[in-house]
C-alpha cells in the first residue's frame, strides 16, 4: 500500500505536465485535430475537467458516506452532448486544478485507514478511496500524453515552465 502522502503528491504532480502540454497553444491549435479520429486538445481538457468532477464526487461520497454507490459516466456521450468543442480552455484548466487542490486539502485531513473506505461502482464493482485516487491520478497522466502527441503532430515543441 502506497502512503496517503505519496498518493496525494502524485495526484497534484499531474498538474504541471498538463499545464506544460497546453501552454502557448492558440485557440486554433486547441481546436485542431492533428491525430485522425482523436479529440482535439480542447475536447481532452473538457473531458478531464468533467472526469475530475466525477472522481471528486465519488471520493467525497466515499469519505462522507458508508459504502455509497456511484454510476458510470459515458465519456463519448458526454463529449457529444456537453459542448466540449465550445468550452474555454482556461476555464477547463482552472476547474481541473481547483478540483485537485480542493481534494488534496480534504485528503490530507483523513485519519489513518481512511484510504481503505470504499463504495460500489455500477460497472467496476467495489472501489476503495485509494483505488479512486490512483485511477484519477493515472487518468490525467494518460490524457496529458495525448495532448503531448497532438503538440508533436502540430510540429510544436513542449513549453518550458
Amino acid at each position: 500500500m502506497t502512503s496517503t502522502k505519496t498518493l496525494i503528491e502524485a495526484y497534484l504532480a499531474g498538474l504541471e505536465p498538463l499545464h506544460r502540454a497546453v501552454m502557448g497553444l492558440s485557440p486554433a491549435q486547441l481546436r485542431a485535430k492533428p491525430v485522425a479520429g482523436k479529440w482535439s486538445t480542447l475536447e481532452v481538457l473538457a473531458h478531464l475537467a468533467d472526469m475530475e468532477a466525477v472522481f471528486a464526487e465519488r471520493m467525497k461520497r466515499v469519505i462522507a458516506e458508508e459504502r455509497p454507490t456511484f454510476l458510470d459516466a459515458d465519456a463519448e456521450l458526454w463529449a457529444s452532448e456537453l459542448a466540449y468543442e465550445n468550452r474555454d480552455a482556461t476555464v477547463e484548466l482552472w476547474l481541473i486544478e481547483a478540483t485537485r487542490r480542493q481534494m488534496a486539502t480534504i485528503l490530507r485531513t483523513l485519519p489513518d485507514g481512511a484510504m481503505s473506505r470504499g463504495g460500489t461502482h455500477s460497472t467496476a464493482g467495489f472501489l476503495t478511496l485509494e483505488q479512486l485516487l490512483t485511477k484519477v491520478t493515472g487518468h490525467l497522466i494518460h490524457h496529458t500524453r495525448f495532448i503531448e502527441e497532438k503538440r508533436k503532430a502540430l510540429g510544436l515543441a513542449m513549453a518550458r515552465i
